[in-house]
């Protein structure tokens, strides 16, 4: 398992966990199989957005002896009284299921208390209105809650809710599907996702990434908008190199899904590549550096992808991303323009050009 921390909780957080969506589907027996495998192999950070009620009992049954070495999302709106996923804002249908939750996870604590998936100003505004935001810091306050989320697919309402100011950790589904437009959740234009995986990295808000494989879709190739299915590596690593992200939380329901994830690790550097998406990345995403590095090596020894990222951080006012450019030993005005990055990006970014503007916008 490789690790990053978190930039407000200071938490260690595995870059892979477990997405329970699918999990209910599993028996008892198979689905604490998973479970404990997964912990047993590093894995420490949990999502409970689930599709059905079962997977809470799964859970408490693998996780109770060792509840203080795992991270729990708990989602203040999601509601299993009849068994499925249900989605509420009624806050004593909330209370009630918080309340189910902690008792059959077997736990009196929930790590992220997550602001459950809005993607309409109407969502956010009903949750406000009936009270169960106040319910969700309430219970912060309590120590029942010790770090408050957001779960949305939708990035303007996302910007909307960080305005306020309470959430450190952000549920968002990011794969290149939605991110350029294709799908039932690809909300916003490729820029607009950017910018809110940037201003999470410059705020410190730590990024859970669902849906990773746009459910499924892009690991078929008559499924996918692209013509071209992807392999489950690329769309982890897809995810691990926005901006902003933590964990990757893929859907798991049986021990051979949680073994698969996990062979990432161990999976060699070309079959996470995802260069192929620059074959079909569409007009308006195209020219965005995305961080990917596949420009490198770079003969005069920049690290352009970090180079881009400071800047970009720093152009929307991220002091600190200033700092950090300044502490690079090989800065942008090391560019020999000889073309190599140009002529390797997949997303068709004039670099060469591009370390021009930076170096001038940092005056060296």
């Amino acid at each position: 398992m490789e690790y990053r921390i978190h930039p407000r909780t200071g938490d260690r957080i595995g870059v892979i966990g477990i997405g329970s969506g699918p999990l209910c589907d599993a028996s008892e027996k198979d689905a604490v199989a998973a479970l404990t495998y997964a912990h047993e192999h590093g894995v420490n950070f949990v999502d409970l957005a689930t599709a059905g009620a079962r997977t809470f009992s799964y859970v408490g049954e693998a996780f109770a002896s060792v509840r203080g070495e795992l991270l729990y999302q708990v989602h203040f709106g999601a509601n299993y009284e009849k068994g499925p996923y249900g989605w509420t804002t009624d806050l004593d249908t909330v209370k009630r299921q918080v309340e189910w939750q902690l008792r059959t996870l077997r736990t009196d604590y929930i790590d992220f208390g997550f602001i459950h998936c809005l993607d309409a100003e109407g969502d956010w505004k009903a949750y406000c209105d009936n009270g169960v935001l106040d319910y969700l810091l309430e219970m912060k306050k309590a120590g029942v809650v010790r770090h408050v989320g957001l779960s949305s697919h939708t990035p303007e309402l996302a910007q909307a809710v960080l305005d306020v100011g309470v959430v450190e950790q952000l549920m968002f589904s990011i794969n290149p599907a939605y991110d350029y437009q294709h799908g039932e959740y690809a909300n916003g234009s490729a820029g607009e996702r950017m910018a809110l995986y940037r201003r999470c990295e410059k705020e410190g808000v730590g990024i859970s990434v669902m849906k990773p494989y746009s459910g499924g879709q892009l690991l078929s190739a008559a499924a996918s908008p692209f013509g071209q299915a992807l392999t489950p590596y690329q769309c982890i690593q897809y995810a691990l190199d926005k901006p902003g992200v933590l964990t990757v939380l893929p859907g798991v329901r049986s021990l051979a899904d949680v073994r698969d994830a996990l062979g990432f690790f161990d999976a060699p550097a070309e079959a996470r590549d995802y260069a192929v998406l620059g074959t079909f990345t569409p007009r308006d995403a195209a020219g965005a550096c995305v961080y990917c590095n596949h420009c490198a090596p770079c003969p005069a020894g920049l690290n352009i992808g970090l180079i881009n990222k400071y800047y970009d951080l720093a152009a929307i006012g991220d002091s600190l991303a200033a700092d950090h450019y300044a502490k690079l030993e090989v800065k942008a005005s090391d560019c020999i323009a000889c073309g190599h990055c140009d002529r390797r990006c997949p997303f068709h970014v004039a670099q060469s050009q591009r370390m021009k503007t930076i170096a001038a916008y940092f005056g060296k």
